[in-house]
């Protein structure tokens, strides 16, 4: 009796999930085509969608919430394994290299919508808040969060508005914000309010991963990277990979490369070009960091279609 209970509570609580994958599924099936990213009226508004499924591949999504509507995605971050598709949602704090699953078939396409995480706005909702004790915890910057009715709500509310201009024109930018307003509030909105806070460790990783994102072309060293955020060397090499789990030269290598790879995809760069375009100074060095990381030649992924 008390395992057919047990049975029957979890359908009781996958049917609002469901249903609400499908209302999702609903809106966002008319306005995708093809595989892939595609932009909407909204700026930092995406919507992704993908008839095949995709084996492990390396990386990287910007600072950004991540809804899947149909199918689903596993992420593989060193040691965790983090699985989100309908039901949850992926809050990702920080710009990680990590390996990611896709599980969609032609009968059931993944589908998504991603919210792009601005430090300006999380900042301005963020002091609608009061501090919590979580906000002394050390955060995780990526992870799956279930889904609540209020996140669900808020995201229906959002993809409603990609199918009107005039609503999408006028009230869009409230909508995003009632969808990241509901994140800081959520399970997972320690990892984003540590984000926006002045001092402390979590936020001087952030500002030298933005510095990196910006500069990764150049020649960069774990001084300069500590400098720039006002770290020792040794403090800052600790933190950073604690936060990130990769060494902060490791994290370049693999942002070059993974920027490589978007280069190769577009169809418009030799190997050596694309090596120079991301920061190597030997062609053959970027040949074979290549072949490790992604276990393919460069050449070879010239004909690679592009898809996150």
């Amino acid at each position: 009796m008390a395992s057919a209970a047990h049975h029957a509570a979890t359908l009781d609580a996958a049917a609002p999930t469901a249903d609400l994958g499908r209302r999702m599924a609903a809106l966002i099936t008319p306005l995708v085509e093809g595989e892939g990213f595609m932009t909407t009226r909204l700026p930092g508004v995406e919507l992704f969608t993908s008839c095949h499924g995709q084996p492990r591949t390396p990386l990287i999504y910007d600072p950004c919430l991540i809804v899947v509507a149909q199918g689903g995605k596993v992420g593989y971050l060193e040691d965790r394994i983090i699985h989100y598709g309908a039901g949850n949602y992926l809050i990702q704090a920080l710009p990680l290299p990590f390996e990611c699953e896709t599980l969609a078939s032609p009968e059931q396409p993944l589908l998504g919508v991603m919210v792009r995480l601005d430090r300006v706005m999380l900042g301005e909702l963020a002091r609608a808040l009061p501090t919590t004790r979580g906000d002394d915890e050390s955060p995780s910057p990526m992870a799956a969060v279930p889904m609540n009715p209020a996140m669900g709500d808020n995201v229906l509310r959002l993809l409603e508005c990609l199918h009107d201009p005039l609503l999408a024109d006028t009230l869009g930018g409230g909508r995003i914000r009632e969808v990241i307003f509901e994140a800081l509030r959520g399970p997972q909105g320690n990892s984003l309010r540590r984000l926006i806070r002045e001092s402390g460790k979590y936020a001087q990783i952030a500002d030298a991963l933005a510095f990196l994102h910006q500069h990764y072309t150049q020649p960069l060293t774990v001084d300069a990277l500590a400098r720039q955020v006002n770290m020792s060397a040794s403090h800052f090499h600790h933190h950073f990979k604690h936060t990130t789990r990769l060494a902060p030269m490791q994290y370049l290598k693999r942002l070059r490369l993974l920027k490589a790879r978007a280069l190769l995809g577009q169809h418009q760069h030799s190997v050596s070009r694309a090596a120079n375009t991301v920061g190597y100074q030997s062609a053959s060095q970027f040949s074979r960091d290549y072949k490790r990381y992604f276990g393919v030649p460069p050449v070879s992924e010239r004909r690679r279609p592009a898809l996150g």
